[in-house]
Formats: C-alpha cells, sequence, structure tokens
C-alpha cells in the first residue's frame, strides 16, 4: 500500500458514481453530466447532497463536443454555453474541477484564431457571467496538426493568451505520448508553462508514440511502460483518475497505488 498522498480513482457510469467508485476502491472519481456527444444542460443530480459530503473528490468532463477554440459559431457558441452550464452544476455537486479539452480548429483556420476563441471565452464568462463556477482544466489532446493542446508550443501559446484567467490543467498521459509528448519529461515541461498539474489521467495507449490516435488502454497492455506511467504520477503530484477499460479499473488503481513510495 502507497504511504502517498495521491488520490487515485476512475472515471465511471453517470448514473451511481459513488457506488462505481466504491466498487474500485477508488478515492477519486469523475463522470459526465449530461450526454457527452449532445448539447445538452445538465439536470439536477438527486445524489447531489451525496456527493458534495462524500469523501471521495469529484471531477466532472465536459461533453466531447465542446470546442471553444472554433471558428464555427455553431460550434463555438454552444460550446461557450455548454461549459458555463456544466461549470454550474458541477459546483452544485462538490467538484473539484470540470475537465475541458484543448479543442482545435481546421486546416483552413488560423491556429492563433483558436488560441484567442479560448480567450474570449474566459473573458466572456467573467464578464457577462461574473466567472466561471467551477475551475476550468483543460486537457492536452492526441490528436492533430491545429490543436491547442497537443503540442507543448501549442499549450504555451495558449496559456499565453488564458494564463491570466489562472485555468487548470488535467495531463492525459495517453494523449501526451499519442501527441507526442516525452513522458519521461512531460510534467516538468507543462509546469514550465502552465505553473501547475491539477489531474493526471492516467491511462496507457494501444497506440505507438506520436501517432496521434487517442485509444486508451489497461495499463500493462499498451505501449507506455507501467513504470514510467507510476513515475509521471508521483512527479505530478497531482490527483488521479484512469479512463481506461472498466473490467481493468480496479487493478489499474491498485498497480498505481502500490508503485507509489
Amino acid at each position: 500500500m502507497s504511504t502517498s498522498n495521491i488520490r487515485i480513482g476512475a472515471h465511471v457510469r453517470d448514473d451511481e458514481p459513488l457506488a462505481a467508485a466504491a466498487e474500485r476502491d477508488a478515492d477519486v472519481v469523475q463522470f459526465f453530466l449530461a450526454d457527452p456527444q449532445k448539447w445538452h444542460k445538465p439536470k439536477p443530480r438527486t445524489d447531489a447532497d451525496a456527493l458534495r459530503e462524500a469523501d471521495t473528490q469529484v471531477f466532472i468532463h465536459a461533453p466531447y463536443i465542446v470546442n471553444v477554440a472554433s471558428t464555427n459559431n455553431r460550434i463555438r457558441i454552444p460550446s461557450r454555453k455548454i461549459m458555463r452550464e456544466h461549470a454550474t452544476a458541477a459546483k452544485e455537486i462538490g467538484a473539484m474541477g470540470l475537465i475541458v479539452h484543448g479543442g482545435h480548429v481546421t486546416k483552413d483556420d488560423d491556429p492563433a484564431v483558436g488560441v484567442d476563441n479560448w480567450r474570449k471565452a474566459f473573458l466572456e464568462a467573467h464578464e457577462k457571467y461574473g466567472g466561471l463556477d467551477t475551475p476550468i482544466l483543460i486537457e492536452n489532446t492526441a490528436g492533430g496538426n491545429f490543436s491547442m493542446a497537443r503540442r507543448l508550443d501549442a499549450l504555451a501559446r495558449l496559456w499565453d493568451a488564458v494564463g491570466e484567467f489562472e485555468p487548470g490543467f488535467c495531463l492525459d498521459t495517453c494523449h501526451a505520448h499519442a501527441g507526442g509528448i516525452d513522458l519521461l519529461t512531460a510534467v516538468e515541461k507543462i509546469k514550465a508553462i502552465t505553473g501547475r498539474i491539477d489531474l493526471v489521467h492516467c491511462n496507457d495507449s494501444r497506440d505507438a508514440f506520436d501517432s496521434g490516435r487517442d485509444r486508451h488502454a489497461t495499463i500493462g497492455q499498451g505501449e507506455i511502460d507501467p513504470k514510467l506511467l507510476a513515475e509521471v504520477v508521483l512527479a505530478a503530484g497531482a490527483p488521479v483518475v484512469v479512463e481506461t477499460p472498466d473490467d481493468g479499473q480496479a487493478e489499474d488503481i491498485a498497480f498505481l497505488r502500490s508503485s507509489l513510495p
């Protein structure tokens, strides 16, 4: 058993997250508040009191379709709205953060516009709505040459634009590996840019380094050395969520705990 203070858990089903956490012996839980592929406003939860009062740390993942960097009005505008709505709903259940993918623009767009759209999203939230109710944790992504948070240089440009709003950062190990970021130095280099890592998504990768493919694997069944994953977790010093296949999550959590000093 680890003597570390690092808390470890999993992304679980949305309907009974605390029960799912207990099944996995998880002390962190992450889940969705609405369909991750639709523009739905979260509904009030009957377990809100239990989630707020639980010892289990709660994180919420924004829908996958959120892309505040987009130059397409039909994507960018609802993305801003749904990010605010999920941040408010996350606060109501005591969540520590709302994870939002860094997003992307198309090959016909100037990536600087995507960066500026992120800045405008924070500006709008602060100037029109008094801020966001839950900290936004921007997550690095695995693929695309026009992504806001795949490469370290892109991440640096993004933080230059939004750093004053003090967003948090979520490091996904599969995304970093597939996105071409060396995990041996990822924590050091990311902290030099963002100043922080607030959450680690500790996932193995089914694909090779710099493949650009976002396919998670159970720890030890992919392309990343399990010892390296444990080293990333220790170096980051942040809560951990495994987003690996359900049937192996309890073992992934146990492995990480046993690997920490």
